[in-house]
């Protein structure tokens, strides 16, 4: 898998751009607000077919350019069915531009797969930031892109619009069944891996709730 990286727009979100190198397809992972440019000049130096625009979930710094890249590429929205109302009628809550409005086309399922070319990302329903949260985890190269579920360090916040602390522990738990040398691609900030952050999300697992 190829995959490039950029940090986009007022809260630093992680946007990705991924491709198979041997058919040149590719998706484009929560394209926030302004990542259109980038993501149509690295199509156009790359000869990559942007075949799908991937959403972790529904909130606006995550979708903000969805509907520019899909007009623009041709490329059809994923995000899952829980968080669709967020995307066909945003509700940008501090938001320093308009959101336009998208229409996804594709759900993001628990146990279904993004596939582009050869590669697989395996589709993790993590509820707790949003309820259609999502991870995507590809087991071939120990990669999980995480959304706002988990981040180096913490985990997404649960009192924004459809937050529950309860799904949030359970997900995070659930996501300490992933072997140490998965590396962590969260929405927001660096770069970690599950052994790093295996400590914190043990004491999650024992004690059933967020830490304090």
């Amino acid at each position: 898998m190829q995959r490039l990286s950029r940090v986009v727009g007022p809260i630093a979100t992680n946007v990705h751009l991924l491709a198979d190198e041997r058919t040149r397809e590719a998706i484009a992972v929560d394209t926030a607000i302004p990542s259109l440019a980038w993501i149509r000049d690295e199509l156009v130096s790359r000869d990559w077919t942007l075949k799908l625009i991937v959403t972790t979930h529904g909130h606006w710094d995550h979708t903000g350019d969805n509907a520019a890249v899909a007009e623009h590429t041709g490329a059809q929205i994923a995000a899952h069915p829980l968080d669709w109302h967020r995307l066909t009628d945003p509700q940008a809550l501090w938001a320093p531009f308009e959101i336009p409005p998208c229409v996804p086309a594709v759900e993001l399922a628990e146990g279904g797969e993004v596939r582009f070319g050869s590669i697989r990302l395996r589709v993790m329903h993590t509820p707790g930031h949003t309820e259609g949260s999502v991870c995507l985890l590809s087991d071939d190269e120990a990669l999980l892109f995480s959304g706002d579920t988990l981040f180096a360090g913490g985990w997404g916040r649960v009192d924004l619009p459809g937050g529950d602390a309860q799904l949030m522990a359970e997900s995070l738990v659930r996501l300490t069944a992933l072997p140490d040398g998965t590396t962590v691609l969260p929405g927001h900030g660096a770069t970690t891996t599950i052994g790093r952050e295996r400590p914190w999300m043990e004491l999650v697992r024992q004690s059933g709730r967020l830490l304090a």
